[in-house]
Parts: C-alpha cells; structure tokens; sequence
C-alpha cells in the first residue's frame, strides 16, 4: 500500500484493524446471485456465467460487472455475494464517501449502533427524497463481519478533516481515488453519524472475512428520520436519537 505523498499532502498512516464482528446492515430487497456461493473456484465464473447467460440473459445484470475486479480479488462461499455486489454493481447514482461510482467500496461499522446510525441518516434522506409516507420499511439484514487487515487510518488524523465532512464527498472520494490508485486496500474512519462509531470502506472483497447473516430488521420512518428500528425475530423496539 502507498504510503507516500501526492497533491501536496502525505497520505495517512496504515494500521493494523481488528475486528472480530463487524457489521453491515444491507437492503434484503435483491436476493444474492448464487455463482458467488456455490462455485468453489472463482477463475470458473466467467465460463459458467457466460455459458447460462445463453439460456438466462438476466443473469449477467445479476452477476454485475465482474471485470471490475481483478480475479485474484474474487471471494466465493458462503455470504460472498455480499461482498461482491458493492464492486460489481456500481453507479454515480449511488456514490459515497469513498467511492465515486467509478469504482465500489464495501462500508463496514465496527458495532451494531455504528451500522443503524450510518444507515438510518441515509435512509432518512432517501426517503425524504422520494417523498415516501410514514411506516415500517422491513427490508434490512444485519450482516457480521470480521476483519484482520491493514488500511489507511484517518482515525485522530485533524489533517484529513475535511474528507469527513457530514454531507459534501468531493474531498473523500478524491482521498479514496488517490489512496486506492497507489494500492491501498482502504480506508478506516470515525463514523460521521455515531460519534464514538468507526467504520471501515474497503476497496476490494478479499480484505474482509467472509460475512455470517444476523438479524433481520425493519426501520420506521417518521416522515423526516428514522426513529424507530425494530428486530424482526425478537421484536424487540429501540428508539434512535434525533440524530439518527
């Protein structure tokens, strides 16, 4: 990983991260694609997808665009969809602090509170966006990751203040363009939304462990944030701060 100097400023220092159960709270709404968790053997993808793509033309939109990633980077087994799908599915529509839609980057919280309170604000914004009504949204799976690996470390560093700045990305994802051009595996940040939280944005599949699934959740939208969440198997209610 680069560990030099560009435009002007050094890069952040690389340090070690470990973290035995992080998490990542996605959208249940799209099913995994099954190639990634069935094929033991990565370098099979491409032959297998292109021979079903004859017979199944949706499948190579579900697969996303593998070419993305270099092969050596592929993961497969159990839960590896979720790690590929931020990498192979990528858009400036949905664009975050790390990554710019030209490239993906897999956002991971180190605790549960740190997970809802990233993804609550940004639900919160979507929904206010599309002019959604009041309700319950059950459409969340908590996914738990562990992690034992080297990124760049913009924890306590006053110098990179501004690529953690609440809702303006120019600077972040310029850092992460940077960072991830001169090797870097990605970047380890405190949460904008928890204040004590971190979070993790990798750059590529292989630098997590493979997820195991957690909870199944639903956020309530109260028509301009989200202040309830709820565990779907318990049924167990907690009430976020106004900050959400």
């Amino acid at each position: 990983m680069s560990e030099g100097s560009a435009g002007g400023r050094a890069d952040p220092p690389v340090r070690r991260v470990r973290w035995k159960d992080a998490r990542r709270i996605i959208s249940t709404r799209h099913p995994p694609v099954d190639l990634f968790e069935d094929i033991a053997d990565p370098s099979d993808w491409d032959l297998i997808a292109a021979e079903e793509a004859k017979t199944n033309p949706r499948l190579m939109e579900q697969i996303g665009r593998l070419a993305l990633v270099p092969p050596a980077r592929w993961v497969s087994g159990p839960g590896a969809s979720y790690l590929m799908a931020p990498f192979v599915h990528i858009s400036s529509a949905y664009a975050g602090r790390f990554d710019d839609g030209t490239f993906g980057a897999l956002y991971v919280a180190k605790s549960i509170e740190t997970a809802i309170a990233e993804t609550s604000h940004h639900r919160a914004r979507f929904y206010c966006a599309s002019k959604q009504r009041p309700g319950w949204f059950s459409q969340f799976r908590e996914l738990i990751i562990p992690i034992n690996h080297r990124f760049h470390d913009l924890r306590g560093e006053s110098g990179f203040a501004d690529a953690l700045s609440p809702d303006d990305y120019t600077v972040s994802q310029a850092l992460a363009r940077r960072l991830r051009s001169g090797g870097s595996d990605g970047i380890v940040f405190p949460s904008v939304r928890d204040a004590d939280g971190e979070c993790v944005a990798a750059f590529w599949p292989d630098v997590v462990g493979l997820p195991m699934q957690g909870r199944a959740l639903a956020y309530h939208f109260d028509g301009s944030i989200i202040d309830l969440v709820r565990d779907e198997t318990s049924r167990e209610v907690w009430r976020l701060n106004s900050n959400g």
